[in-house]
């Protein structure tokens, strides 16, 4: 007996979208850091992308594994950053942080690349993570509020096209048919 399992990307990748969205909203300026984005990195961010990526093996889909489990591992990493140094362990430096971000640019870039055989909303989700990941290095190596600003918009729009490709997935395959386009035309799967 053959048995098909849901697909577990949509939940990950709104895990993902919502966590990127709200805490860009801060790098652009307008909100603090605050509990509210602290628990959507553990929870949301973190622990659903976790659980995705756990999913994803299951399946047998090794891009989805490595991605999503990576990216939930990266959110949960990010809160400790933030949070164990009001617990008295040393901060990091912001070049430090420099080169963790630069580190997950690298990563992600590579992700980039094995994207290019996805649809094009996958495609713009990983080209726009990688740029803001850089961006967001450049801000800690540089101490610019002006590329912390810039970093922030571009990833809330980094965001908000991983909410589109979850929501196209669902949308599309309740409807039976294409609702929200994923821009098939460089696609192989």
């Amino acid at each position: 007996m053959s048995t098909s399992y849901a697909n577990p990307a949509p939940l990950g990748l709104m895990g993902f979208g919502m966590t990127t969205v709200l805490l860009n909203i801060h790098n652009a300026g307008f909100f603090p850091i605050d509990s509210m984005i602290l628990a959507m990195g553990i929870f949301y961010g973190g622990l659903s992308q976790v659980i995705v990526g756990i999913m994803c093996f299951k399946r047998g889909d090794t891009f989805g594994t490595t991605a999503f489990t990576s990216y939930g591992l990266f959110w949960l990493t990010l809160v400790g950053l933030l949070v164990l140094p009001k617990m008295g362990f040393e901060p990091s430096p912001h070049a430090f942080m420099g080169w963790y971000l630069t580190m997950w640019g690298i990563f992600t870039a590579f992700m980039f690349i094995g994207a290019r055989t996805y649809p094009l909303a996958k495609q713009i989700v990983f080209g726009s993570l990688t740029i803001l990941f850089f961006l967001l290095a450049a801000r800690d190596f540089t101490g610019s509020a002006l590329i912390g600003a810039i970093a922030g918009w571009e990833g809330i729009f980094c965001g908000a096209s991983a909410i589109y490709f979850a929501m196209a997935q669902v949308l599309n395959n309740e409807y039976g048919r294409v609702v929200l386009p994923l821009g098939t035309r460089f696609a192989k799967k």
